[in-house]
C-alpha cells in the first residue's frame, strides 16, 4: 500500500509539556484519515509538524515521499491547509479571496480563470461572489475557505478541525464535497472531534493526550473494543445507576434517553449475570441486553481504560 504520510516515533515537546508523546502513522493515498481526540490530545500539534510548520523535538516524518521539515518548502507546494478558523481576508470580497491565493499559489492567468470558476460553481459561491468574506455565514465561509485550499489541485489536504463553527448540514455538505476530492485522488486527513465526523473516515487514529490510543477503520475498531458493551432498561434509572457503580468490571455507565449504556471490562466472564445480580435488589424490571460498539464505546475504551491501565500498573 502507498501512503500519502509516514511518521516514526513522532514526539514535541513544549518546555515539559508533552504535546505530541512519539507516535507512528501512516496515513493511505486517496483516502480520509481522521484524527479524533478532545482539546489537548495532540491532533493540531501533529497536523503542524506534518506540514512543516513545527519541528518535531524528535522523530522522523516522510510526506508526499518527502522528508520533512528538510524539504518542507517543497510539500507545502503539494498539500493544502485549512484551519478551524479558516483564514480568510475578511475585508476582500469570496472573488478577491479566491484571487488572491490562486496567485499566492503562482498560478497562470489562464489557470487562475479557470480554477476559480471551477470552485465557484463547485461549492456554492455564485450567488456570493461580490460579497465581503467577513460577513459570510459560518458555512459559506466554510465552502470558501475550502474553495481556497484546492485552487492549486493538492495531492494532500489537510484539515484542522474544519467543521467547528457550523451548522449540521453544512457540515453534511462539506464532507461530500471531501468525497469528491478523494475520488479524484486527494488525500485527506482531517482532525475532528465529532463521533460521526470520525465514522464518515476510511481510517481513524483515537488520540490522548498526544499518544495514540487506538488506530483502524471504524467497524474494525468497533468490532475490536476493549470491552462488553450493554444496555439497560428500567423504570428507576438512578436506582440501576447505583447498584451498576458497585460492580467492579463495570468501567463506563452514560444514560442514553430512558436506558443505560454500560461498558464492562472484555475479561469479565458473565457479563449479563454480573449485573442482573447487581441490579435485582433494587431493580427487579431491569432488562439486561448485550448491543453493538458505537465509536463513542471505542473512544471510551480506549481513553478510560487506558486510564485504569496507567494506574494500575503505577500502583503495582
Amino acid at each position: 500500500m502507498s501512503f500519502a504520510i509516514s511518521a516514526r516515533g513522532l514526539a514535541r515537546h513544549f518546555g515539559h509539556v508533552v504535546a505530541v508523546a512519539g507516535i507512528d502513522l501512516d496515513v493511505p493515498r486517496a483516502q480520509i484519515y481522521g484524527f479524533l481526540g478532545p482539546n489537548g490530545s495532540g491532533k493540531s500539534t501533529t497536523i503542524r509538524m506534518l506540514c512543516g510548520l513545527l519541528v518535531p523535538t524528535r522523530g522522523t516524518v516522510t510526506v508526499l515521499g518527502h522528508s520533512v521539515p528538510r524539504e518542507a518548502e517543497v510539500v507545502r507546494r503539494k498539500l493544502g491547509y485549512m484551519t478551524q478558523r479558516f483564514s480568510l481576508w475578511d475585508d476582500l470580497t469570496v472573488t478577491e479571496n479566491l484571487e488572491f491565493m490562486s496567485r499566492v499559489y503562482g498560478l497562470d492567468r489562464a489557470l487562475r480563470r479557470s480554477r476559480i470558476a471551477d470552485r465557484i460553481a463547485n461549492y456554492g459561491l455564485d450567488a456570493l461572489v461580490k460579497q465581503r468574506a467577513g460577513t459570510l455565514s459560518g458555512g459559506e465561509r466554510q465552502r470558501l475557505a475550502l474553495a481556497t485550499a484546492t485552487l492549486h489541485d493538492p495531492e494532500l489536504l489537510l484539515l484542522d478541525e474544519p467543521t467547528s463553527a457550523v451548522d449540521p448540514q453544512s457540515r453534511r455538505d462539506f464532507w461530500e464535497n471531501l468525497f469528491a476530492l478523494v475520488a479524484r485522488g486527494t488525500t485527506i486527513l482531517v482532525s475532528t472531534h465529532y463521533m460521526d465526523e470520525a465514522e464518515r473516515c476510511h481510517r481513524l487514529a483515537i488520540l490522548d493526550r498526544g499518544r495514540i490510543a487506538a488506530e483502524g477503520e471504524p467497524k474494525q475498531l468497533a468490532h475490536d473494543i476493549d470491552a462488553t458493551v450493554l444496555e439497560i432498561g428500567c423504570v428507576d434509572l438512578l436506582a440501576a445507576r447505583r447498584a451498576l457503580a458497585t460492580v467492579p468490571a463495570v468501567r463506563s455507565i452514560a444514560q442514553l434517553g430512558h436506558r443505560l449504556r454500560v461498558l464492562v471490562h472484555r475479561d469479565a466472564p458473565e457479563p449479563e449475570r454480573e449485573l442482573r445480580e447487581a441490579l435485582a435488589a433494587h431493580c427487579p424490571d431491569a432488562g439486561v441486553e448485550r448491543v453493538g460498539a458505537s465509536l463513542e464505546d471505542v473512544f471510551v475504551a480506549a481513553t478510560r481504560l487506558r486510564d485504569e491501565a496507567g494506574a494500575n500498573e503505577r500502583a503495582a
